[in-house]
């Protein structure tokens, strides 16, 4: 996943545990995809002590997400429900065999299991 994706990803699910100003930088940075100089700017502050709070603020999210997963269980639970709305979609208009729901009932209960 390409960084920039996935640090705005922890910055939606972590951004509340940071400070304020950490988090509105960060969602400037990798959510409205401002420049450091922009940041800067809109904040009174230099270019470097943008740099020092993204990657700070960035530190944190992973040290967040390195001991909750939480980003790695959502993205494991959206892949499982498109491969329950693929299913059944390919059995549309048919009669799904126990097999086939059975399959269905795992993806489903490891969703719950999460």
């Amino acid at each position: 996943m390409e960084e920039k994706i996935k640090m705005s990803i922890l910055c939606g699910i972590y951004g509340n545990l940071l400070t304020e100003k950490q988090h509105q930088i960060l969602d400037d940075y990798y959510n409205n995809d401002l420049s450091l100089s922009e940041i800067a700017e809109n904040n009174d502050i230099t270019r470097q002590a943008v740099n020092d709070m993204i990657n700070k603020g960035k530190a944190k999210l992973v040290e967040y997400e390195e001991k909750l997963n939480f980003m790695d269980k959502v993205l494991n639970q959206e892949k499982i429900i498109d491969e329950i709305i693929e299913e059944l979609e390919e059995s549309e208009n048919k009669e799904l065999s126990k097999a086939k729901i059975n399959k269905i009932s795992k993806k489903l209960k490891t969703l719950i299991e999460d």
